[in-house]
């Protein structure tokens, strides 16, 4: 049976891979002939918002709140953006340490691969009430019903901004956007054209190395390849190197085509990926491929449909646990957008997902039962944004209804006010609710994998655990005070149900997961940008969060394990230009005390100094160069680090 289930394992592994291959393969193939690099004289996306003054920067357009165009000035939700050109000048290495640039994000590193990245509270190694959408394809697994970030590797040039809502968005976006969305977009094909090449190398770092390049075919097919090598020193334990030493290879390409003077818009993208993370006893293994389709037509400015596709493979053994854990996610979406009368935006949409989660133990010690479930998610959503008073007066009501293998039908509806009394303020309040649905550790979990008679010591998973829900309220306001100033507050209290628990079943020694906790959360999230000079810019910002939970009646479960979070936290990113072709940037970032387990408060400055010349581009980067070791998460510690860069663009 079991060389069955690993012949079936190998069989899904090479259809997965051969079919992106082949994807990609052809693509080349049939671009080659005729592809050209685009001219370094035209514009890249991230020079145009390197160039744009604070007035345009307030005037950027976001997607991840209404699933359409909105300027950040008019959404109805606490949204913060980290365009390219911060992730670039902050000396950021991958997509954990680019997100430390949001300061309505906590993110704490654990080890050399592990980080720990949520908003408004439930920090901890299964985070699992944020969603995090990578163009449109969702990062998630059923397993703990989080993200696993070792292997969202992404090349941070090709990023075009990274849109984080804290905040549920369950309306649009469904289950597990409970606290908070956390949307990258990554730049069209035609905004990477020529050749980007990049290495690195430094204590910690060890060694990073991307190479990229972007062409075209005829006036309206463009494309890139990519592949990045990354591998990372292992972290501190008690004075020694610990066991945690990681790397990981990455390819990916895209093609962007128009092949109607802009009425339709197909993209088709991927990537896979390949690693090893050292464990104890032995090294744990990753890999995995995704391909992405989407076609958008628009019939107008106002309306327009979009159809997309994805396939996502992940596989894991992970040694610490004697779990392997291969996931197939299948999904298809489809979106609608139009203007309803003259005052009225409807959006409205349906999907389907099919996870297909295969859990292999090498051991009775631990395990999930059944090994493999199909999970259906059924879901459709409507939206319409009303204009009052146009301009200046608007209210958006929706709704999502899902269902799902766990827990059945789930609504999550929501009600947002946006006013404008002038062209440089909004307020807005915002009523929603959310759910985050049962996971596999939280329903299919064991300890021991086989289960024994009630009376024995174990774990059990909870068969009737239901969704975690969350009734949220929100106030927020957002000025643009000066040409040179703008800042944003958004405030809030959060009222969660039916929270986990493991709890003993009728005083005996094995335990159940159920849903036994409740409890509330508030607090603000102050961000503010000024820009004292065109060769200046400053943004950062100050989070105030505070928890407290209690055990529902006849429930009985120590709740300071779900999460552990700091009351304040405050980020300032200094922008740079100095003369002779050179820059100097810094990020300052303070997090408050962890109260259960304890670690102090801790500070940690990242310093960047880079020279340009023609196409070339050095720098030298110091990350963390407050003190020597530090613990963000947990026991291991996080060193000082140096790493100098060679990047080339053309």
């Amino acid at each position: 049976m079991s060389r069955d289930c690993d012949r079936l394992g190998i069989a899904r592994h090479v259809r997965g891979t051969a079919a992106l291959l082949v994807l990609g393969v052809g693509t080349l193939m049939f671009s080659a002939p005729n592809a050209r690099a685009q001219s370094p004289q035209v514009p890249d996306r991230t020079a145009a918002l390197k160039r744009m003054s604070l007035d345009e920067l307030w005037d950027l357009e976001v997607t991840t709140v209404s699933k359409q165009p909105e300027k950040l000035t008019e959404t109805a939700s606490a949204v913060q953006v980290i365009t390219g050109e911060d992730i670039r000048r902050s000396g950021a290495t991958n997509v954990p340490e680019a997100l430390r640039l949001a300061s309505n994000l906590r993110v704490a590193q654990v080890n050399a691969h592990a980080w720990v990245i949520s908003t408004r509270g439930f920090s901890g190694i299964f985070t699992n009430k944020l969603l995090v959408l990578i163009d449109g394809r969702v990062v998630y697994t059923p397993l703990f019903a989080g993200v696993l970030w070792d292997v969202q590797n992404l090349v941070l040039e090709d990023i075009e901004r990274i849109e984080i809502v804290s905040g549920p968005g369950g309306t649009l976006w469904g289950t597990n956007a409970v606290n908070g969305v956390i949307n990258i977009i990554t730049k069209s094909a035609g905004d990477t054209q020529g050749m980007h090449a990049a290495g690195s190398v430094g204590s910690s770092l060890g060694d990073l190395g991307t190479v990229r390049y972007g062409g075209r075919v005829g006036s309206n097919l463009s494309f890139r390849v990519s592949g990045q090598r990354s591998d990372r020193e292992a972290t501190w334990l008690n004075g020694t190197k610990s066991p945690s030493a990681w790397n990981i290879t990455q390819g990916g390409f895209r093609m962007d085509w128009n092949p109607s003077a802009g009425a339709n818009h197909v993209t088709v993208q991927g990537d896979l990926y390949q690693g090893t993370e050292e464990t104890v006893p032995l090294t744990s293994k990753v890999d995995g491929q995704n391909v992405l389709g989407r076609w958008t037509h628009t019939f107008s400015k106002e309306s327009d449909v979009t159809v997309q596709v994805y396939f996502d493979r992940t596989w894991r053994r992970d040694v610490p646990s004697t779990i392997t854990d291969e996931l197939l996610t299948s999904d298809v979406d489809v979106q609608h957008r139009f203007r309803l009368g003259g005052r009225n935006n409807v959006v409205w949409g349906a999907g389907y997902r099919l996870m297909q989660d295969d859990t292999p133990t090498s051991t009775a010690s631990v395990g999930l039962l059944p090994q493999s479930r199909d999970m259906h998610l059924f879901s459709g959503f409507a939206q319409d944004e009303m204009a009052i008073l146009p301009s200046r007066l608007k209210v958006t009501f929706g709704a999502k209804v899902e269902r799902n293998s766990f827990s059945g039908v789930e609504v999550q509806p929501s009600g947002r006010l946006a006013w404008t009394p002038n062209d440089h303020q909004t307020i807005w309040a915002a009523i929603s609710r959310a759910v985050r649905s049962p996971s596999r550790l939280d329903v299919d979990y064991h300890i021991p994998a086989f289960p024994i008679a009630i009376g024995t010591p174990g774990v059990n998973g909870g068969p009737a655990f239901q969704s975690e829900t969350l009734v949220a309220y929100e106030l927020g306001y957002r000025a643009q005070v000066t040409p040179k100033s703008s800042v944003s507050l958004a405030t809030f209290y959060n009222k969660y149900d039916d929270l986990y628990s493991v709890e003993s079943v009728g005083g005996t020694p094995t335990y159940q997961i159920e849903n036994g906790t409740r409890g509330w959360s508030s607090g603000f999230e102050l961000a503010d940008t000024y820009q004292p000079a065109s060769w200046w810019r400053l943004r950062g910002g100050y989070t105030y969060f505070h928890k407290k939970l209690s055990d529902k009646p006849g429930h009985h479960f120590d709740s300071s394990s779900l999460g552990n979070d700091p009351s304040h936290q405050v980020l300032l990113q200094s922008i740079l230009d100095l003369p002779a072709h050179t820059q100097f940037d810094g990020v300052i970032r303070y997090s408050g005390r962890l109260p259960a387990p304890p670690l102090p408060g801790q500070s940690s400055l990242d310093l960047r100094f880079a020279w340009q010349v023609r196409h070339w581009e050095l720098s030298i980067v110091g990350q963390n160069l407050t003190d020597d070791r530090h613990s963000e998460f947990g026991l291991e510690e996080i060193s000082r680090s140096v790493y100098g860069k060679v990047t080339t663009r053309f």
